[in-house]
């Protein structure tokens, strides 16, 4: 996890550089600066394929909620199968790299969805990237219209949201009780995220940022994912996804947060 987690902050922070020096816009195709400069940060030279039949990007045109916008990308069951890594981006955000989810033997062979909540700072176009074994990539799109969500203040004050940090809800449910491949699960982590471009509205100052940035995920011993994260997950980390394996085994999940603070949480198996 930690040479992973290197990497993501490395390219988080060149994505800020580059994202505010990128000239601002609403229009959908006007994000090609930033885009162009966060890719050759993330991804070098490397060529990013059309995700068409591939990578489906499901998000809102118009988001209610700025600071917690519900996003999913689904992967079919022939190309998930190759997939080792899944990367989110949002261009016209402080740190573009959303976030990056490395699978391991548990995410199964059939097919992957995953979904979260993001905040988004300005109009525009959000990605996800899905890496295969073989290392060619493929992305799919959405131009959402969102504004002022890194700076959005938090919906508990600082010290109500301390009392219950890393308390976790995690839930394993039958999908389909005949696929083992195609089970789905819910995490649930409390944490405020704080952006650090959120203003306390008492002091005046500016909330420091203090946000999860390292998850681990297995059920029964086996890895289903690890995701290295920035600020632009919400407040109160949320993830469902889907699983390889059996719902009555126990999921484990480790997080860690951008101050070194570790937490971790079990499901309670479910009934068959």
């Amino acid at each position: 996890m930690r040479s992973a987690a290197i990497r993501s902050a490395a390219m988080a922070m060149l994505g800020v550089a580059l994202a505010f020096t990128a000239p601002s816009s609403s229009r959908a195709d006007d994000g090609s600066v930033a885009w162009d400069g966060i890719k050759s940060a993330a991804f070098g030279a490397r060529d990013i394929l059309d995700g068409a039949g591939k990578v489906t990007l499901d998000a809102p045109y118009r988001a209610e909620d700025a600071s917690t916008v519900p996003i999913s990308v689904r992967l079919p069951a022939e190309f998930a199968k190759d997939v080792k890594s899944l990367t989110l981006v949002i261009d016209k955000n402080p740190s573009p790299i959303v976030a990056t989810f490395n699978y391991g033997d548990a995410a199964g062979t059939g097919e992957r969805v995953l979904a979260t909540r993001v905040r988004i700072d300005q109009y525009s176009n959000v990605r996800a990237i899905a890496e295969t074994a073989d290392g060619k990539l493929y992305m799919a799109s959405r131009f959402v219209k969102a504004s002022g969500g890194c700076s959005a203040p938090a919906s508990k004050d600082a010290e109500e949201a301390a009392k219950s940090m890393g308390k976790m809800k995690i839930r394993t449910a039958f999908k389909d009780p005949e696929a083992a491949a195609a089970q789905e699960a819910e995490v649930m982590i409390k944490h405020p995220n704080n952006s650090g471009l959120q203003m306390d509205q008492v002091t005046g100052l500016y909330t420091p940022a203090h946000f999860v940035d390292k998850i681990e995920v297995r059920t029964g011993e086996k890895l289903v994912f690890t995701m290295t994260g920035g600020i632009s997950i919400s407040e109160n980390p949320h993830f469902r996804f889907t699983y390889q394996g059996n719902p009555s085994d126990v999921m484990s999940v480790r997080a860690e947060d951008s101050e070194g603070m570790k937490f971790s949480g079990n499901s309670t198996p479910s009934q068959s």
